[in-house]
């Protein structure tokens, strides 16, 4: 189901909004090993070339580096790039097999953020944009940003003929 949080985010895919056109957001937990918290509470997480896979009826997060801090055990082996299992309710995920299998669909990691204590990713059933969409997400964007501009250097200099 869509959710909403107000929880402190950890880390945003800024280019899932650019490359995908974004129709479901699904919140998941997110298993995680001791050494790979305390890396995310410092911020040390990446998840612009994550994805998340179905496979067997679980749900799984690729490509979410977690880069293990300097001061991590000697007995630990940091993995930074290891497969992390996602959590949610069967029927959820019985849904989503459905959509991912018609053409074009696929699962994104929008963002990874604390709710209750826990780690919890928020992704996204989404279909690539074409070329030209991104084209056209660039220009809306570059023409806000000079909008902006105008509006500022517009309200800052003072009207000479009054």
């Amino acid at each position: 189901m869509s959710t909403a949080h107000t929880s402190a985010t950890i880390a945003e895919n800024r280019k899932a909004h650019f490359n995908y056109h974004i129709e479901e957001r699904h919140e998941a937990g997110v298993v995680l090993e001791g050494w790979e918290i305390k890396s995310i509470r410092e911020g040390q997480v990446q998840l612009t070339d994550g994805h998340a896979v179905i496979k067997n009826g679980e749900l799984f997060l690729i490509g979410c580096r977690i880069n293990a801090l300097r001061s991590a055990s000697t007995h630990v082996r940091p993995e930074a790039d290891r497969t992390k299992k996602l959590l949610m309710h069967k029927a959820e995920i019985k849904r989503l097999i459905g959509k991912v299998e018609q053409k074009g669909y696929t699962l994104v990691p929008l963002n990874l953020h604390f709710k209750g204590g826990r780690v919890k990713a928020e992704i996204a059933l989404a279909k690539g944009k074409a070329e030209h969409d991104k084209r056209d997400t660039e220009k809306k964007r570059d023409w806000e940003r000079e909008k902006g501009r105008l509006m500022r250097h517009k309200v800052s200099s003072p009207r000479k003929d009054a």
